[in-house]
């Protein structure tokens, strides 16, 4: 049976595979964006509706919630984080929505140095009181970490990952395969309701073992450069990175160094049928990414 889902971050990510997916199930889906460009064009040509709007206008988001089953819920790292999702919240409690995915992180707990992964972890209580079912996903970091530009041109230029992470671990997954996941958790509401999936890619790397990967895949040498706090923090910077966002990259460099970000499951393959890609599958996806300049 056909239901409508609101998919807010439409263009993002997550958000853009999720609903491909939910479309190509034969679903309605409302694609919040926050303006109309070809990324937009794409989704609504694929027969999505497109709401343009914001998710810190409460008016805006009543508007975008009203008449869906379900919706996603996926915020940029910004400090309103908790105001969004008490707005969202409160639209979606009065349209009786039988489910809200919630993207979170791995990070994301009270003890948390990182501002921004305490946002997340409040943001998850704040769904939770509201007593709409609500279900949060919390990534490892996302293979997309790779084409980021502040680490796609080293890797470009250089040859190089270059990262403040040691020897830390973790199991990179791309926003398709949660987008998978994403969509299955829409389509069963009474099943997620009330839980919290960390989510990995399916096998657990240092960055030195993820460089040797790519050096496969691409046919050419990538080594793996740890780089210090500063060094980092002035690349970051000179990508116009904000404060706020800076700080919470220092801090999960820190978690990840202290095992906050290891660890893998077969959650994406139980709930869809098919594992997440290999690191290897995503930079063959991706290889224009790690072109020199």
């Amino acid at each position: 049976m056909s239901k409508t889902y609101l998919v807010t971050g439409a263009t993002g990510k997550t958000g853009k595979h999720t609903t491909r997916i939910l479309l190509e199930k034969g679903h309605k889906v409302r694609a919040l964006v926050h303006k109309e460009d070809a990324r937009s064009q794409a989704l609504a040509e694929a027969g999505a509706e497109i709401v343009v709007g914001d998710l810190t206008d409460h008016d805006a988001v009543i508007s975008a919630v009203a008449g869906v089953n379900a919706a996603y819920l996926c915020y940029p790292i910004r400090p309103d984080l908790i105001d969004v999702t008490a707005y969202f919240a409160d639209a979606a409690r009065r349209a009786k929505l039988e489910l809200i995915v919630n993207m979170s992180q791995i990070s994301a707990r009270e003890v948390a140095k990182s501002h921004a992964a305490r946002n997340h972890w409040v943001a998850e209580r704040v769904l939770d009181w509201s007593g709409v079912p609500t279900a949060h996903i919390r990534p490892t970091f996302f293979s997309e970490w790779l084409t980021f530009p502040w680490v796609s041109n080293v890797i470009a230029n250089e040859g190089m990952i270059e990262l403040p992470y040691g020897e830390g671990r973790h199991a990179p997954v791309a926003g398709e395969d949660q987008a998978r996941l994403i969509a299955a958790m829409l389509e069963n509401p009474a099943e997620h309701a009330g839980k919290i999936y960390p989510l990995f890619g399916p096998v657990e790397l240092s960055e030195a073992e993820i460089a040797a990967r790519m050096s496969e895949a691409l046919g050419r040498k990538i080594g793996y450069r740890p780089a210090t706090a500063e060094a980092y923090t002035a690349r970051l910077k000179s990508f116009g990175l904000d404060d706020f966002i800076i700080q919470h990259f220092l801090c999960i460099a820190e978690d990840c160094r202290n095992g906050v970000f290891a660890g893998t499951n077969n959650v994406i393959e139980q709930f869809t049928g098919t594992p997440p890609m290999t690191v290897e599958a995503f930079v063959e996806q991706n290889r224009a990414a790690f072109d020199r300049a």
